[in-house]
């Protein structure tokens, strides 16, 4: 297991990685085989691998990744942490825990809190417990008081306090009077808006994607359109505006042909995936596994492929968790009465390299998770050069491993206790170095 706040597995010293392959299109380095030199929080030195050894380094530790990418620390911008407020579900801390033992350096958190994060002082909170955790957490800030989408929040003193966007989370925009005001006041400070796209008037008590399958289960669906009309409006609202404008967790095709339109017509609008949206289909749903129950729901083929292209071609910006901890009495009821979500930050990264299409090349992928979250949030660039902070996941792609060590409060995965392969064998951050 990666051994966390364990001393003797916390190194603040001199690191070498020898015989790594990296994986970064941002680095001079990319696709080649190399020893790299951290110290002091930096990457001090790379160099190809030869049979010639540094020279001898007092205090020097190694690790021998033969057979292992090194990535960029990888950055999630849509998990849950519940923390405060429902902390039988996950805190800041389980949470870190699982984040850094999935590869992730960075973790933006949505602000489904209780109360919930519209203040300046929920963002000092988490910034403030931020310091003692081994990743580095980055708060949104509610976009509407109580995230009830009526009131505009307090989003100047939160963003000087340090909150990254704003996003009421969960749940959507209706009002796009409001989306309309959140826009144009967020252009005075650079402000980034985000939202979920559901009409609820069209989605209303579904379960799952509506389609062939939803029929053969008897259960309500959800239909593509209730989040397709949300997008074609706020693209257009942003055509009024100006600003920026960051769609999270798409899970449909028409979705995606908007926002490249937009792209293409050179708004700033971005937007996200969710990795179970684009790992599964609804077909999984056919034995009312409430683990995949999730919201966006899990759409049909047709849209998991649209999904992988906008990822490949970067109509995508990033690929997130959508790591949202239920407690046991919220899963394990009847389908109908489970409330949505899985978590995910552990297994991510091996699932997505299993389960990605032949045409999705690895680099792509990785850049999704780690340049393009970074970008959109407007981070310190992590990338796998000289000088460059020391923020890195060492991955072997074809290591098998037994998901039995959680480390979320929560356990509604469909993972827990299965055969992985791919494993994230050590990651850097904040100047120590966390080995499985």
């Amino acid at each position: 297991m990666l051994a966390i706040y364990q001393e003797a597995n916390i190194s603040r010293m001199k690191l070498l990685i020898s015989n790594a392959q990296v994986c970064d299109l941002q680095s001079s380095f990319h696709g080649k085989t190399c020893d790299i030199l951290l110290n002091d929080g930096k990457v001090e030195q790379i160099r190809l691998s030869t049979k010639k050894a540094f020279v001898s380094i007092k205090g020097l530790k190694t690790i021998d990744a033969k057979g292992q990418f090194v990535l960029p620390g990888l950055a999630d911008i849509r998990a849950d942490f519940c923390d405060p407020g429902y902390e039988h579900k996950e805190t800041l801390s389980s949470g870190a825990a699982a984040a850094l033992a999935g590869g992730f350096t960075d973790v933006a958190l949505l602000p489904s809190t209780n109360p919930s994060r519209d203040t300046k002082i929920g963002v000092e909170y988490v910034l403030n417990q931020a310091v003692k955790l081994p990743i580095y957490l980055h708060p949104y800030g509610a976009l509407s008081v109580n995230r009830d989408g009526k009131e505009m929040a307090e989003l100047f003193d939160m963003k000087s306090a340090g909150a990254v966007g704003f996003t009421d989370g969960n749940r959507s925009v209706l009002s796009a009077g409001l989306l309309m005001r959140v826009l144009l006041y967020n252009k005075i400070f650079d402000g980034l808006t985000l939202v979920l796209p559901n009409d609820s008037s069209l989605s209303g008590a579904g379960l799952m994607h509506e389609g062939i399958q939803s029929t053969l289960l008897g259960l309500k669906g959800i239909p593509s359109i209730a989040e397709e009309t949300i997008v074609h409006r706020d693209i257009e609202i942003l055509k009024y505006t100006g600003g920026k404008l960051h769609f999270s967790a798409l899970s449909s095709k028409g979705s995606v042909d908007l926002v490249r339109k937009a792209k293409k017509a050179g708004l700033q609008v971005s937007a996200d995936v969710a990795f179970a949206n684009l790992c599964f289909t609804e077909e999984q749903l056919a034995e009312y596994d409430s683990n995949f129950k999730l919201f966006p729901p899990i759409r049909g083929k047709a849209d998991q492929k649209a999904l992988w292209e906008g990822v490949q071609d970067g109509t995508i910006d990033a690929i997130v968790s959508n790591h949202q901890p239920q407690n046991k009495e919220s899963k394990e009821v009847e389908f109908e009465y489970a409330l949505p979500g899985m978590i995910s930050l552990q297994t991510l990264l091996p699932i997505l390299v299993q389960t990605k299409p032949s045409f999705v090349e690895m680099p792509n992928l990785i850049a999704a998770l780690s340049k393009g979250p970074r970008k959109v949030l407007n981070l310190e660039p992590v990338q796998i050069e000289e000088g460059a902070k020391a923020s890195i996941c060492l991955f072997h792609p074809s290591k098998t491993w037994t998901f039995d060590t959680n480390f979320s409060k929560s356990e509604n995965s469909p993972f827990l206790h299965q055969k992985i392969t791919g494993k994230v064998c050590a990651v850097v951050c904040k100047d120590a170095v966390y080995q499985s």
